[in-house]
């Protein structure tokens, strides 16, 4: 029997630091890799990785009491029913808050040319739209986010500050032109961010 359950959200926030204690076991989070691919038993994922059901039994019952697989069917198989499993989202990312007071979540401040703030800045928006989207699921509201992202080809690397302080500069007219200081209405967190783009790899190249 199939539960009506929705399909798997594209992305989860692990918060907890216990479930991310979980995805940090290598067994266990190449079983989690597998359930991507395709939902699974635990006796067919022994025959795709060559492992004992047994031992993939137990890492499975973990991960689903850790809220990182959860039953997709059950079906019959000689006289038992046989649980196939798939995982709660297809992507996870880690809140930095889940390290506590070692985590970069606090005031970010600094030199905003340097690869140290952009980490902070990226881990607090993280930390924030994370806990956003957590209350406005729980309240049934739809959460107001919009992001924007591009590549630019620089013909020179000096063109970099150049191009920096144009779009700080646009972006510093359109936020003064719709910023009030009146103590109505709701603020908004606007980030943007500069960084030369990874480089593109062919499928199945390792990273250097």
């Amino acid at each position: 029997m199939r539960p009506s359950e929705p399909a798997a959200p594209d992305l989860e926030v692990l918060r907890d630091p216990a479930r991310v204690a979980l995805l940090l076991d290598p067994e266990r989070r190449r079983l989690v890799a597998a359930l991507m691919e395709a939902p699974d038993s635990a006796a067919g994922l022994a025959r795709r990785l060559g492992e004992s059901r047994q031992r993939l039994n137990y890492h499975l019952r973990v991960l689903e009491e850790g809220g990182l697989v959860e039953l997709h069917e059950e079906r019959p198989r000689r006289g038992a029913r046989e649980r196939v499993m798939r995982v709660v989202a297809r992507r996870f990312v880690v809140d930095p808050g889940a390290l506590g007071e070692l985590g970069a979540t606090g005031p970010v401040a600094g030199d905003r040319f340097s690869a140290t703030y952009l980490v902070a800045l990226a881990a607090r928006s993280i930390r924030e739209v994370a806990a956003l989207r957590e209350r406005a699921e729980a309240t049934g509201k739809r959460l107001a986010t919009s992001s924007l992202s591009a590549e630019v080809r620089l013909a020179d690397p000096s063109d970099f500050s150049a191009l920096v302080e144009e779009v700080s500069r646009a972006v510093g007219e359109i936020v003064a032109r719709y910023h009030t200081e009146a103590g109505a209405g709701r603020v908004f967190r606007l980030v943007a961010a500069t960084y030369p783009a990874p480089e593109r790899r062919t499928p199945g190249e390792e990273d250097a």
